[in-house]
């Protein structure tokens, strides 16, 4: 989980700054698919019931791994859908290799509402996304 560029060298900051040069929302959307492209890959061995996201429209997994010498959780994420995996990406620029309480304090309703995204996506693909959120926030709060 160390080569994951998600929270540390592309941060939920960088993804803000970035999405501000597009103003066409085809341009944002294949921003996202190319930083799905940048997650690396997840074992298909954690591709278990147990870090599958309910309540997404695609299949998505979620593993997260404590790491007690700095206390941060990392995380990592897969999808069968490229969009999916792009706004998987945004979640991780903002989650991935933080404490478990920075995880629970981060203002995602915020993070999501300088984006716009939501009100560009379907109902399910929203739900989704605070799907991946909730797994996400359950594994920090269980770290605690």
């Amino acid at each position: 989980m160390s080569d994951n560029p998600f929270g540390t060298s592309i941060t939920s900051d960088d993804i803000l700054e970035d999405l501000e040069f597009f103003d066409d929302w085809e341009d944002r959307y294949r921003y996202l698919i190319d930083l799905g492209k940048k997650l690396p890959a997840m074992p298909e061995d954690e591709k278990t019931d147990a870090n599958f996201v309910h309540g997404c429209q695609s299949q998505v997994w979620i593993s997260s791994k404590f790491d007690a010498a700095d206390n941060t959780l990392c995380f990592l994420v897969d999808s069968d859908a490229h969009i999916v995996r792009g706004l998987a990406a945004m979640v991780m620029a903002a989650f991935n290799r933080r404490s478990p309480q920075q995880i629970i304090d981060f203002n995602v309703d915020d993070y999501f509402g300088k984006t716009q995204l939501i009100q560009h996506l379907s109902p399910t693909r929203g739900n989704g996304l605070k799907s991946m959120v909730a797994k996400i926030r359950a594994a920090a709060q269980a770290s605690l």
